[in-house]
C-alpha cells in the first residue's frame, strides 16, 4: 500500500491531480484508521492505464470507461473490446491529423520556394542598378 505522496511521487504528478481523479470515479483508494488514502497495486495499475491513455490523446471518460469496465468484466474481454474500438477511433483521427499536417509541410515548401525565388529576383534587380 502506497500513500498519495508516494503515488504522486512515482508517477511524477501532484497529489491535487491523483485526487481529481478519484474524484470522477476513476480511482478508488483504501484509507487508513487516520483517513489518510492508501493505494493498492490494483489502484496503481488504473492509474498507469489512466496516464497511458491521456498520453494516447483519449478522453477521461474514454479512460473511466475502459479503466472501470474491468470491475464489472473480470476476464477483461469487455474492457479489451471497447479498448480496441477507441483505439481504431484514434487512429483514424491520427491518420487524419498526419495528412493534415502532410498537406501543410507541402504548402510551406512550395511558399518558401517561391519567396526564396522572389528573394533572388529582388538581389539580383539591386545589383543590376
Amino acid at each position: 500500500m502506497k500513500t498519495i505522496q508516494e503515488v504522486a511521487k512515482r508517477f511524477n504528478v501532484s497529489t491535487r491531480t491523483i485526487r481529481y481523479y478519484e474524484e470522477l470515479g476513476l480511482l478508488n483508494p483504501d484509507r487508513s484508521s487516520t483517513n489518510q488514502r492508501t493505494f493498492s497495486k490494483k489502484e496503481l495499475a488504473k492509474l498507469k492505464l489512466i496516464f497511458r491513455g491521456k498520453r494516447y490523446g483519449f478522453s477521461l471518460e474514454e479512460i473511466k470507461e475502459m479503466v472501470l469496465l474491468f470491475d464489472y468484466d473480470r476476464t477483461g474481454i469487455q474492457q479489451l473490446e471497447r479498448t480496441v474500438e477507441y483505439g481504431e477511433q484514434k487512429i483514424q483521427e491520427i491518420d487524419s491529423k498526419i495528412a493534415e499536417l502532410a498537406q501543410m509541410k507541402s504548402e510551406l515548401q512550395q511558399l518558401q520556394g517561391v519567396f526564396i525565388d522572389k528573394i533572388a529576383t529582388l538581389k539580383g534587380e539591386m545589383h543590376d542598378e
